[in-house]
């Protein structure tokens, strides 16, 4: 199959995964009062979607997330929704899970064929919280109108979560490559 084509079983992986994305908002989430921007569950679906479905499929299925969010669905945690999100202190965060699910992909793909649990972790860190909070921090510090160096320092009672998260997630990855293997092999050489 060329690389280029979508077959039905990468959209069915796409759709899931966004629906999986949608399901987190489930769990409740907290509010920082300082910046405003919720800790949610929903930061896991992206590091999922990337280790487990690769960078195309994983960005896709949270383009496709984001798109349902735009057009007004409630699928934020706390039944968020609509364009409004976007221009809010948390909206650098929500675009930036497209990137984050990619960058997370193209890491697991890369190191593919010697995958492992602690590998699967440092690539969802990196996705998911260097290059997301690169995102979002930038994005809340201008919305806040607030230095940037003070919005990483109020922002930083994250990492603690989305530690946890990216450890959640690379066993997971590492499980379901073991078991059923989506990534069928890297897409770059």
């Amino acid at each position: 199959m060329h690389a280029n084509r979508t077959s039905t079983r990468d959209i069915v992986y796409i759709a899931l995964f966004a629906a999986l994305t949608a399901a987190l908002s489930l769990f409740p989430p907290i509010t920082i009062p300082a910046i405003g921007v919720p800790v949610t569950a929903q930061s896991l679906g992206p590091m999922l979607a990337g280790a487990i479905l690769g960078a195309r499929r994983g960005a896709l299925a949270l383009l496709l997330f984001v798109a349902l969010v735009a057009v007004g669905l409630p699928l934020l945690s706390g039944g968020r929704g609509g364009l409004g999100v976007f221009f809010g202190p948390s909206g650098g965060y929500i675009v930036g899970w497209v990137a984050a699910a990619f960058v997370i992909g193209l890491l697991h793909e890369w190191g593919w064929r010697s995958l492992n649990v602690v590998g699967s972790f440092i690539y969802c860190a990196i996705g998911g919280i260097i290059v997301l909070y690169a995102m979002g921090i930038s994005w809340t510090a201008y919305y806040v109108n607030m230095p940037i160096m003070e919005t990483a320092i109020a922002s930083s009672v994250f990492v603690i979560g989305d530690v946890i998260k990216a450890g959640l997630a690379a066993v997971v990855a590492v499980a379901v490559k073991r078991a059923y293997p989506i990534i069928q092999k890297p897409s770059i050489a």
